[in-house]
């Protein structure tokens, strides 16, 4: 296979696990899935090496969702160039209803390549920060306003 110049990544995270796939620029490259790993970055690292070898650039794209900050700003640091989508953006074929893993890192690479995807913007550490402290304080006025109710009911 020649060196091509840019490898879309296509990745489906989850709490406990990574699914990968690839597929170079050139038209008519077919979608390599590469298969899942553990979330630690020493996996990553080993997983993202045999495509960084076969191209000079890796572009990444993640869909958005509880698991992926950590990813995007993990990649961002290591100097690759990472996108996160939002999973209702994806067009999706009428009756395609089956969700693997597998199945949704294939159709991120190959949507990454064309260019049908728009990414969103990630939060900063802070933002989110400040994000938990306001709703871990929404559920403490919560938990007090049924504790007091139920003690006027006594």
């Amino acid at each position: 296979m020649s060196q091509s110049r840019t490898l879309s990544v296509g990745m489906d995270v989850h709490k406990d696990s990574l699914t990968v796939a690839y597929v170079a620029q050139d038209s008519g490259a077919a979608v390599v899935s590469l298969g899942t790993i553990g979330t630690r970055q020493c996996d990553l690292d080993k997983l993202i090496r045999p495509p960084q070898a076969k191209s000079k650039q890796l572009v990444c794209v993640d869909e958005a969702g509880p698991c992926g900050s950590w990813l995007y700003r993990y990649l961002l640091n290591k100097g690759y160039l990472c996108w996160v989508v939002a999973p209702s953006c994806m067009p999706t074929k009428a009756g395609d209803r089956v969700k693997t893993d597998r199945r949704d890192a294939m159709p991120l690479a190959r949507r990454m390549r064309s260019g049908d995807l728009t990414p969103v913007s990630v939060p900063a550490v802070a933002d989110e920060a400040s994000r938990d402290l306001r709703r871990a304080r929404e559920d403490t006025l919560r938990d007090l306003k049924a504790a007091t109710l139920r003690l006027q009911a006594c």
